[in-house]
């Protein structure tokens, strides 16, 4: 407000490029609301057994439900494999969204498997935002195979087209794999050799897939819908039913899907996080890559760890932007001093992101916990309820930390004062 009195010449423009959430015109994503799955599929009586999962559900969030398959994927090589015998598996339809596709050895496989698929007349669907795959969006000829064989391949909120229009702030950070409509990949993997490979690198980023298959799978498929609509300016309806014989029961797992961004009608996300710490009475454990907070969720770790609640955050000791980490160290200091586990993980950039809660279950997916993701970003997540689940993500958590240090160190005068600075930027970062 201030910028906008002071500079309105420079302020005025920016506000417009940049836009607010949660706000439509004929240019914006429109909010729209899932469809609940077959009642068959319905977890039984979720909110005698489940708070978190009937909070979401007043959101306007579907049903969790049951019979599901579910299966943290934690290694590189592992994710590679999965996708591409996924793909090599599909026969009707292949939907992509992702936020960063790179041209690079990782990509050109995964290019050459979808555009066999397409010409063997499988649908195959790729949606890419623009900002994180600006070399893609602005070098299309890699596409042009792909494109010739039957495939379509389309970019999220261009930034040139309707610059003060479109909000290039809001940015599509989902990440969707989806097969026949049936299967799933999903999580913090991007499409890239920083986050998958037929062969380990030692650089490479540590980061989370889960596979999923079952009735809640129906609900990625309405987001990625609704998106490839808007990317494409299309008015499709969605030619997909559910009746209880086309979905098998395939697993023990109960899956909530939960969706979030400037599309969703309300910010269910972000108060099932605060309810979900609020609630814990064993432990919360986190696992970010970006940890910039409001003080909604600040208050809420501090109340929680003096509650007794076991209180972990996991985070890089050094992440890929110098900017992110300025802003959180004031936070992470903040945890420390009350003898939160501040852990910081030394091996190669830790893009995951999840969250374990006591012995109720955890939640994977893209979100980190900061105020873009939260509030600006589209994103997706599963809060998954099953001992199998968490004990893979217990395991998986105990393995990053024999790799961690704990605790901060005291900064110095300029690094306070930078720190302290940066956190009037926090919303935007």
């Amino acid at each position: 407000m201030l910028a906008i009195i002071f500079m309105p010449f420079l302020t005025v423009p920016v506000y417009f490029l940049i836009g607010i959430r949660k706000r439509e015109n004929k240019y914006t994503k429109s909010t729209f609301k899932l469809h609940e799955t077959h009642p068959d599929h319905h977890y039984n009586s979720p909110r005698s057994h489940n708070p978190l999962s009937s909070l979401l559900e007043k959101n306007g969030i579907p049903s969790a439900t049951k019979g599901n398959h579910y299966e943290l994927i934690t290694s590189d090589t592992q994710a590679y494999e999965r996708m591409m015998e996924e793909i090599e598996k599909a026969t009707e339809s292949i939907a992509f969204a992702t936020y960063v596709f790179s041209n690079d050895v990782t990509t050109k496989k995964i290019l050459h498997a979808l555009t066999k698929k397409a010409a063997q007349g499988v649908r195959v669907q790729l949606l890419l935002d623009v900002v994180g795959s600006m070399g893609s969006y602005i070098w299309q000829k890699n596409f042009q195979a792909l494109r010739d064989a039957g495939g379509e391949v389309a970019f999220f909120i261009p930034i040139l087209s309707r610059p003060f229009q479109s909000y290039i702030n809001l940015r599509n950070h989902r990440k969707i794999y989806l097969f026949d409509g049936q299967r799933l990949l999903s999580g913090g993997m991007n499409l890239s050799d920083e986050y998958l490979g037929e062969k380990s690198e030692r650089k490479r980023w540590d980061d989370v897939l889960y596979y999923l298959e079952g009735p809640a799978v129906f609900s990625f498929y309405q987001v990625f819908h609704n998106d490839w609509n808007y990317a494409k300016g299309l008015d499709d309806k969605l030619e997909f039913s559910l009746p209880t014989e086309t979905v098998v029961a395939t697993g023990e797992s109960i899956v909530q899907v939960v969706p979030s961004g400037p599309d969703i009608p309300t910010d269910a996300l972000y108060e099932a996080l605060l309810a979900t710490i609020y609630g814990c009475k064993k432990r919360i454990w986190i696992v970010t890559p970006y940890f910039v907070p409001d003080e909604n969720i600040v208050q809420a770790l501090i109340i929680a760890k003096h509650k007794g609640v076991d209180v972990k955050l996991i985070t890089p000791k050094h992440s890929d932007h110098l900017i992110a980490d300025l802003g959180r160290s004031p936070y992470m200091r903040e945890l420390d001093a009350i003898g939160v586990d501040v852990v910081l993980y030394e091996g190669e950039m830790l893009h995951a992101k999840a969250i374990l809660f006591d012995d109720l279950g955890g939640m994977v997916g893209s979100v980190n916990i900061d105020n873009r993701s939260l509030f600006l970003n589209y994103e997706i997540v599963t809060f998954a309820y099953s001992e199998q689940f968490i004990e893979s993500i217990e395991l998986w958590m105990k393995e990053l930390m024999k790799n961690s240090t704990k605790g901060m160190k005291e900064p110095g005068k300029i690094r306070e004062a930078v720190e302290n600075m940066m956190k009037v930027f926090a919303p935007l970062l």
